[in-house]
């Protein structure tokens, strides 16, 4: 880092633009988002014969569309990922859950943006009243995972947090790998 300036700062991210020399001896300037992070919930029903995922249907204004997700949101300051998942959970669906795994961790886009993402498996579900913000309009489904694939794969889902946890859930049931840890081997996540 040669040089780092603030040129914007709002109440989700900032922007800084950097005057850098990269490990390959390259100098360039780098603009990038900066923000706290985000948590994602890979809500899922085990209840049924087949694995069923929460979705959310919800308008976003930088797709100019309505999107079909995971429950997600930022990392409150000082907010540790699993807290902000559960509250996340709890606030947009009225669930809570039993168990709790982190599955899967990575940068939203690296090219130019520093968020990260932590999603969460949520299984033992218990439904609740949920606690939307005032902006959100959020409709719940509870898609059969199969189905939630062919979201997938039809372009239906085209939210990327969404595509890569659906394909690793569906990875895990074909290859039959338990989701949750047994007792006797550690979870080295």
């Amino acid at each position: 880092m040669i040089s780092s300036h603030t040129v914007y700062r709002g109440p989700v991210f900032w922007v800084t633009t950097d005057e850098v020399q990269e490990p390959g001896g390259v100098r360039a300037r780098r603009d990038v988002i900066h923000h706290s992070g985000s948590v994602v919930v890979l809500a899922v029903d085990e209840t049924g014969s087949t694995p069923r995922v929460l979705l959310e249907r919800q308008y976003r204004h930088a797709a100019d569309d309505y999107l079909w997700e995971l429950p997600a949101g930022r990392i409150d300051p000082g907010e540790k990922p699993l807290p902000a998942a559960k509250r996340e959970l709890l606030e947009e669906t009225g669930f809570s859950a039993a168990n709790w795994r982190r599955i899967l961790y990575f940068y939203a886009s690296p090219g130019f943006v520093a968020e990260t993402m932590s999603v969460f498996l949520a299984t033992g579900l218990r439904k609740g009243k949920a606690q939307p913000e005032a902006d959100e309009i959020i409709k719940l489904r509870f898609v059969p995972l199969s189905s939630a694939v062919q979201m997938v794969l039809r372009g239906t889902v085209r939210d990327a947090k969404t595509i890569s946890s659906i394909l690793w859930l569906d990875y895990q049931i074909a290859n039959r790998i338990p989701l949750r840890p047994s007792k006797s081997a550690p979870d080295r996540r």
